[in-house]
């Protein structure tokens, strides 16, 4: 990015044009970044330090699972609301909210003496997350021209891998060197950091100002945490019980009413005319099945390390890396060739290489069967997300007004998180049900075929992305964006969603 800089946008009583300072990009990204990279960092701290932490507070194998389904659903369900203040109150003001809340819970959550406390303090973290992630990209969006937009978001979803790649094995490493704890004490000093980084940087700004969907909130959350709470207690209160299938049915009911009211209100939640853009929907669909698929495989295979192949926390974590490390370097290069090779090839390829790669692993992970083998396809699983989460982010963003940035990147990033909990929830319900324990008797058996439902997940979702417009109907599809900009947008936003043509 060198040298380059962006003009600071100007607020109500800014100075003239010529007297404001110029920001370099390397500082956008930083400050955009680091909050980000430390909310994604802790979707996957905890799966190094799972078994130690069950040996401290002694949770059951569902307890497990809502340590991490506590935070991603909570995340899922509070972006959108928070997209929509953001837009009210000020993008930087919520995204400030959100660090500050995230680095409370975090100490929090290291100060519990129970898994019901830190079940509850991991929800408020995700909370906390639900303000940072989807206001990240929309600032950074906001703030990077549009020339360089692509490569920013490249960098961007190059930290968000890098969040991933180093979960376990900060997670192990901290584990092991010190306390479980300390995974949550780290987010301290970077949230410290980030706050008067942020205010140095970024400037506040706004968008459509329209009401809070208090009702489509709820029914939507009520809708996905019944769904994933009837998953998770399928194989112990058994699949057809009375709890079961009376929470499914709630869960339906509530998905169903939640489609209905965002069809039917003006200030939605979840705009549902966003969905007529065939990249942001296709993408969706994507994000849905890749998370499903490829989280649920993390949750999973993390603990394996450990239980099985008898690693510590730290050399479990980095072993991980051939899989994790992968997208910090194709992330980037996947968002500079998105503009020049369309985003259709780079998703195609991504998700085809994490199918292959699970499937590879369900065969290769047998009992006796040692790590050597499954490196080919730790390495294929970490090219493969590498070509998905660049070209994903420019996908939904690709033909959407300006004004639309933050509720389009919040659906987009509430689907993936709904996705990591119904992963997580569902690969591990397939591995119980396989007769799977937390040990080394039968945990490889079991794992296999979780492995197998997970590679049809991701297999799925090759689908909608050979159904992505090309990069020819892309470019058009964003014109006519542009020439039907929505009356409430401002002068100024039709412009700026004109030059991403």
């Amino acid at each position: 990015m060198g040298t380059a800089t962006v003009d600071r946008p100007a607020d109500a009583g800014s100075p003239p044009a010529s007297a404001r300072r110029r920001v370099p990009i390397w500082l956008v990204l930083l400050a955009t970044s680091l909050p980000m990279f430390m909310a994604t960092l802790d979707n996957l701290v905890m799966t190094s330090a799972l078994p130690v932490i069950s040996t401290d507070l002694h949770p059951s194998i569902g307890q497990l699972q809502w340590f991490m389904n506590a935070y991603t659903l909570a995340f899922a369900t509070l972006m959108l609301p928070a997209a929509t203040l953001g837009d009210r109150l000020g993008r930087r003001r919520m995204f400030l909210g959100g660090i500050a809340v995230f680095t409370l819970a975090s100490i929090a959550s290291a100060l519990s003496t129970s898994p019901e406390t830190l079940i509850a303090a991991r929800a408020v973290q995700g909370a906390g997350a639900a303000a940072i992630l989807p206001l990240s990209l929309t600032l950074l969006a906001g703030a990077v021209p549009v020339a360089k937009r692509p490569l920013a978001i490249g960098i961007w979803g190059g930290v968000t891998g890098l969040g991933v790649a180093l979960g376990p094995v900060v997670g192990g490493a901290v584990v092991e060197g010190i306390s479980w704890q300390s995974i949550f004490w780290i987010n301290v000093p970077v949230g410290m950091l980030a706050v008067p980084l942020v205010l140095w940087v970024l400037d506040e700004s706004f968008g459509r100002r329209s009401r809070l969907d208090v009702l489509g909130v709820l029914l939507g959350g009520a809708g996905i945490f019944a769904g994933v709470w009837a998953i998770v207690h399928g194989n112990d209160d058994g699949w057809t019980s009375a709890s079961v299938l009376g929470t499914l049915a709630v869960s339906a009911a509530a998905l169903g009413a939640f489609v209905v009211r965002e069809r039917r209100v003006s200030y939605a939640a979840m705009p549902t005319r966003l969905f007529r853009s065939r990249s942001f929907a296709m993408a969706n669909v994507i994000a849905l099945a890749f998370s499903i698929g490829m989280f649920g495989a993390v949750f999973l295979l993390s603990q394996y390390l450990q239980i099985v192949l008898g690693y510590s926390p730290l050399e479990a974590g980095i072993r991980t890396l051939p899989w994790t490390a992968a997208p910090m370097v194709v992330a980037p290069i996947a968002g500079m060739l998105a503009p020049r090779v369309g985003v259709r090839p780079l998703l195609t390829i991504g998700l085809i290489l994490q199918a292959a790669a699970l499937g590879y692993l369900a065969l290769v992970i047998t009992p006796g069967a040692g790590y050597t083998e499954q490196i080919p396809g730790l390495i294929l699983a970490g090219v493969g997300m590498g070509l998905t989460f660049a070209p994903s982010a420019t996908a939904v963003l690709s033909d959407m007004a300006e004004a639309d940035h933050a509720t389009a990147s919040s659906v987009n990033a509430t689907v993936r998180e709904i996705g990591v909990s119904l992963g997580v929830a569902v690969l591990t319900a397939v591995f119980l049900a396989a007769d799977g324990h937390l040990t080394p008797t039968g945990y490889a058996d079991a794992l296999r075929p979780a492995l197998l439902v997970g590679m049809v997940s991701v297999a799925l979702g090759i689908i909608p992305a050979l159904l992505l417009p090309g990069k020819k109907a892309a470019a058009e599809s964003s014109y006519a964006q542009v020439t039907a900009a929505p009356a409430e947008a401002t002068a100024a936003e039709v412009p700026v969603a004109a030059a991403q043509v």
